[in-house]
């Protein structure tokens, strides 16, 4: 067989990754999408259901205000229903009226599914597929054709699943997508079932594979190896239940271990970038696992791999990560080495040597601090003040003579009202002390007002400073109220985000060093700027 030398990539994460849990788009993130996932080099773009709902509609006529440069806007919907004329049908109607250039239309290839789900016979569905496909060719530039269920169709009856797809392509269908709809299916099955229908079948063929079994993004590259040239899938995997083919893998699968060309070098560089900023619109954490694109796809932690990607990164990394825009990250934690430590310290812009003893010094108060509870990998700013007390390359902005938390309820149904009185000195060596109050949403906000109300005259600056993230993860279950904790705040100023740690048995107290920690991040970095270091 023929290696498919192009791929046609087909995003449906505006419809299919929308039914997933927890993700709703509203047409304006439809459109923001859009623009990027052409910005990406995607060929389809599939925007609804036209009729399912008056979003998808209102999508529709806004994307005619796009200025895209390669995509195309798709419509989806089902074939005709039973009984009626393709033209007389309400939802082939209003796919014309999307008034988009192509439409992907939906049919049944599974005998299982006509019987039991649509209740008419066999031959009527094939009637339905081929009157709505040869309906609506007539009228669109393009119809893209889904085999629902074709590979567990297939499996039980091979001979009904392929006139199914026969019935598109004499219909005039432009290319035939065997669907894994509900995810079953292993790359084994894959492969022997589209090596033989591409035997069958002229049009081009596509797959589109949802990952109930894990297996989506193999499944759709061992389908490219069989002869598809069409790929569907969504953006960071999204789709429902266990979700769909994730494009962020099968780009570069593609791209960079097939030699399959999808998009542009440059457009690929732009994957890690678009995947976060979809992330960013669902209004979801990244997954910082995912391959190619996660933050932790090209972390190292242990000594042993760190040393030796210093040296040569191709050691323990599959690609280089620029590749696909994202980065190399060295971790610190108590399987650290000293590579590690160096590594980290050359990220912020230190010059230390791995035989000066500060390294060491650094390493073993880390599994100290670690045996402890801290934790550096998302609290970085936290360990970049570590390093520098140790190189005596620190100073303390003030210094805090105490602080008085509390949160008053006055009955059942009142809100509890939390303050927060805070005394300090700037500078630290001060006789004179700052003494402020104020009130929050909770005893950590006020703790972070108050402090920030007393320094903010001597630090202006401060005042662009927001908490966008606060951890509190419980290290001891066993020891229940009285267990040790640690706090993770996340801290921005607008131009960085930062992370910072604090672990005590109190709450109060481990917030407390997390937000110092943040604080004094902030100050050191605005000095740094100012060349005042």
């Amino acid at each position: 067989m023929e290696k498919v030398k192009k791929v046609k990539l087909y995003d449906t994460t505006l419809r299919d990754g929308t039914q997933a849990e927890e993700i709703s788009f509203s047409s304006m993130d439809k459109l923001m999408i859009a623009e990027k996932l052409d910005e990406l080099g995607i060929h389809y773009i599939e925007g609804g259901w036209p009729g399912s709902n008056p979003k998808d509609m209102e999508f529709f006529a806004l994307s005619k205000r796009l200025n895209l440069k390669q995509a195309k806007i798709a419509a989806f919907g089902s074939t005709r229903r039973a009984g009626i004329k393709a033209q007389d049908d309400p939802n082939i109607k209003m796919l014309l009226k999307a008034d988009v250039p192509v439409v992907t239309i939906f049919g049944k290839s599974w005998d299982l599914h006509v019987t039991d789900a649509l209740r008419c016979s066999l031959d009527e569905n094939l009637k339905m597929i081929y009157d709505s496909v040869y309906y609506v060719k007539d009228r669109v530039s393009e119809v893209i054709y889904d085999a629902e269920h074709f590979f567990d169709g297939y499996k039980r009856n091979p001979e009904y699943a392929m006139r199914t797809i026969w019935a598109a392509e004499e219909a005039g269908a432009d290319c035939i997508v065997l669907c894994d709809t509900n995810g079953g299916c292993l790359p084994f099955e894959i492969q022997e079932i589209v090596a033989r229908v591409r035997q069958e079948i002229s049009a081009p063929l596509g797959i589109h594979a949802h990952n109930d079994s894990e297996t989506a993004v193999a499944n759709s590259i061992m389908a490219v190896l069989c002869g598809a040239e069409h790929v569907q899938g969504t953006i960071n995997g999204f789709g429902e239940r266990c979700g769909n083919a994730n494009l962020c893998s099968i780009i570069p699968n593609l791209q960079l271990k097939m030699g399959i060309e999808c998009v542009s070098p440059q457009q690929l560089n732009d994957l890690t970038r678009i995947s976060r900023f979809v992330y960013e619109v669902a209004n979801l954490k990244p997954w910082p696992h995912q391959p190619y694109v996660g933050k932790s796809a090209f972390a190292h932690k242990g000594g042993v791999h760190v040393s030796a990607v210093m040296r040569n990164p191709e050691t323990y990394e599959h690609i280089r990560p620029e590749l696909v825009g994202n980065r190399q990250r060295v971790l610190v934690s108590d399987l650290s080495g000293r590579s590690n430590i160096v590594y980290k310290a050359q990220e912020f812009g230190l010059d230390l040597d791995s035989k000066d003893p500060v390294v060491q010094n650094v390493l073993e108060d880390l599994k100290v601090l670690e045996h402890q509870g801290y934790q550096f990998e998302g609290a970085e700013a936290s360990f970049e003040i570590l390093i520098k007390k140790a190189m005596k390359r620190f100073k303390p902005y003030f210094s805090l003579k105490g602080f008085r938390v509390i949160v008053d309820k006055r009955s059942r149904e009142d809100e509890p009202v939390s303050e927060a009185m805070v005394r300090v000195s700037v500078p630290p060596d001060r006789m004179e002390h700052q003494f402020m109050a104020a009130e929050g949403n909770g005893p950590v906000n006020a703790l972070d007002r108050a402090l920030r109300k007393a320094l903010e005259e001597f630090y202006p600056s401060l005042s662009t400073v927001q908490l966008t993230d606060y951890k509190v993860r419980i290290l001891d279950e066993a020891a229940g109220t009285a267990a040790k904790v640690r706090v993770i705040i996340e801290s921005t100023d607008g131009k960085r985000r930062w992370g910072t740690v604090g672990v005590h048995e109190n709450v109060i107290e481990a917030s407390w060093q997390a937000l110092v920690d943040s604080i004094e991040y902030k100050l050191m970095k605005d000095e740094e700027e100012n060349g005042q270091e």
